[in-house]
């Protein structure tokens, strides 16, 4: 709204000064309107340009044109132990900028080529990621441009190791932290699953996490973030808003910590151990009355047959409008029959043909006869093992000392093409990751929006009244629908129209002072003006032209500050003085 009326009082005071050119010169004050115009659409619409961040991690890709010194595609086989089948990865990757919802010009990403096929890629850090007692921050955006109906979208990070080689990184290859959206049918989740070292017998397990936050599936920009803290805690967002916080000891399965005692194994129920809680009553027996035979239901002899019973009319008949088919062979179809149809006359009484008694509930029915339940005195309880102390137990206080990360991977498997990551942080501060989403997602993200908003198809609606109209999709019926409103309000409140129209208002006033100056130099003039000019109309063109960048400037300065229409009017309000200081 705050745009809207600076647009509309920057067109105001533009097209009001314009009238003072002269009537031959109609033409080019047309064009001039039409310019400010323009330019202050290309002003709204105008994109950043892509700037390298100067931000430092342990690593750090905005995948600039250096990218392929540090990525490498993977040409290993994909290990599938479900079937005897190999999986090639063979899909391609690209870095180029968004072709869906471009915000900020030479901005490239990593992107997904090919639909329907297995995909990997990674990068070396330059030395390995030590996290122990340290705050891990790993931080990207992820694009989904032709949205994602099955696949993934997440990264891995992966163990240090000397046989870590990128041409072979594969399903296979050890990792530490796995974290990113996936979607797959009733599947959407955020995966953060961690690879943790059991201390007694040297062995890795994963550790999933419980209730993840589900994944942004769009085709804007989503930044996720993941921080892990040296006091076992984590916290993940999603376009910088925490979704999900917990504890690495406590919401992930298997737990990190196993149980210090366990069920004996080698423990069995007694024999004699009795668990049925509730038994049928021994001492029960069945009353004499009881007749198990009685049916469920009996005749009802009290029924009598209705006064309106059509006994003589059948209840279907033959269609009255039904017609033989033309093509009907009787020889080769037999005898033609037409279909039947309920009789209308039943539908009006309460039914057709013969009568018969209905059938009701019998009163004497009971049915077969059970002994009701008692409490069982014999009752123990649920028979459970002993505990024992389990033999395999250890306690790891830190599970966030990860093990030591050499490389990040993407290895994925989708349906959809032209998945974009970029911007991708990993490393130890807040604070950086935070600053460089102000640098990136947050300046891409309304742009972004603005123009998913602005594609969407809109029912095509005739405003209602003036002040429903929007300045860009019509300036000049804006424009003059504004004009006409504060005249017919000014017939009767001229003061109520000032308030409610207050940019035509400010207009207004910058012409009325303008024409009083010219009268003021009439009068004051003993002879008639000499013909204009060519320098005369010369100088008329750059006052247009003057007044055009200052409706532009006056724009800038409305959009940037949030002042709106009100810094507008004010600078009207000092144009108004300065010309009745130069009458004078």
């Amino acid at each position: 709204m705050r745009l809207e009326a600076a647009l509309a009082s920057a067109l105001y005071s533009s097209a009001l000064l314009f009238g003072l050119a002269r009537a031959q010169d109609a033409e080019d004050l047309v064009g001039s309107v039409t310019s400010v115009v323009e330019s202050l659409t290309s002003f709204v619409l105008s994109k950043p340009t892509f700037t390298p961040s100067v931000i430092k991690a342990p690593f750090f890709e905005q995948f600039t044109d250096d990218w392929e010194s540090r990525w490498k595609p993977s040409h290993a086989k994909k290990e599938d132990s479900k079937t005897d089948e190999e999986w090639a990865y063979i899909g391609e990757w690209a870095v180029e900028e968004p072709h869906v919802l471009k915000a900020i010009e030479g901005d490239k990403g990593l992107v997904v080529k090919n639909a329907a096929a297995h995909h990997a890629i990674s990068a070396k850090f330059d030395k390995k990621l030590d996290n122990k007692d340290q705050t891990l921050v790993v931080q990207y955006e992820v694009k989904l441009q032709n949205g994602l109906e099955c696949g993934g979208a997440y990264m891995k990070l992966l163990q240090d190791n000397k046989a870590l080689h990128a041409e072979e990184f594969s399903n296979a290859s050890p990792y530490i932290i796995m974290f990113g959206p996936d979607k797959c049918g009733a599947t959407n989740k955020v995966h953060f699953i961690f690879r943790h070292k059991n201390p007694k017998t040297g062995e890795y397990e994963e550790k999933h996490l419980k209730s993840p936050p589900m994944a942004r599936i769009e085709k804007q920009t989503n930044l996720y973030t993941l921080i892990v803290k040296p006091d076992q805690t984590f916290q993940i967002q999603i376009n910088g808003e925490s979704l999900k916080n917990g504890s690495l000891l406590e919401d992930f399965t298997p737990s990190v910590n196993p149980e210090k005692e366990i069920d004996d194994a080698k423990d069995t129920k007694p024999e004699d151990w009795v668990d049925q809680a509730r038994i049928a009553d021994p001492d029960a027996t069945k009353p004499e009355d009881w007749d198990e035979d009685a049916p469920f239901e009996v005749l009802d002899e009290e029924a009598t047959k209705p006064d309106d019973w059509l006994d003589d009319e059948p209840a279907m008949i033959p269609d009255p409008e039904a017609e033989k088919p033309e093509d009907w062979d009787d020889d080769e179809d037999g005898d033609w029959v037409p279909p039947s149809v309920p009789n209308p006359k039943c539908e009006e009484a309460s039914g057709c043909g013969k009568w018969e008694q209905p059938m009701k509930r019998n009163p004497d029915y009971k049915g077969k006869w059970t002994a009701p339940f008692i409490d069982n005195p014999a009752y123990i309880g649920v028979w459970k093992p002993r505990k024992i102390a389990n033999p395999d137990y250890y306690e790891d206080k830190t599970p966030a000392n990860f093990e030591p990360m050499g490389a990040i991977g993407f290895e994925i498997w989708t349906m959809q093409n032209d998945i974009l990551f970029d911007n991708i942080y990993i490393g130890h501060s807040i604070e950086d990751a935070a600053k460089l989403k102000a640098e990136t997602y947050d300046i891409k993200k309304p742009i972004e929006s603005a123009e998913d908003e602005a594609a969407k198809p809109k029912a095509p609606e005739k405003a209602k009244s003036p002040m429903d109209l929007k300045f860009m999709d019509d300036p000049i019926l804006y424009v003059r629908e504004k004009v006409q409103l504060f005249m017919t309000i000014a017939r009767k409140d001229p003061i109520e129209a000032i308030k409610f129209v207050p940019e035509v208002a400010g207009g207004l006033g910058v012409l009325l002072v303008t024409l009083l100056a010219v009268v003021i130099g009439a009068i004051g003039m003993s002879s008639a003006p000499p013909p204009p000019s060519p320098a005369k109309k010369s100088a008329d063109k750059a006052k247009v032209n003057e007044t055009a960048a200052s409706a532009i400037h006056e724009l800038a300065e409305a959009t940037t500050s949030g002042t709106g229409s009100e810094k507008v009017q004010a600078e009207v309000n000092k144009r108004t003085t300065r010309s009745s200081a130069a009458a004078e």
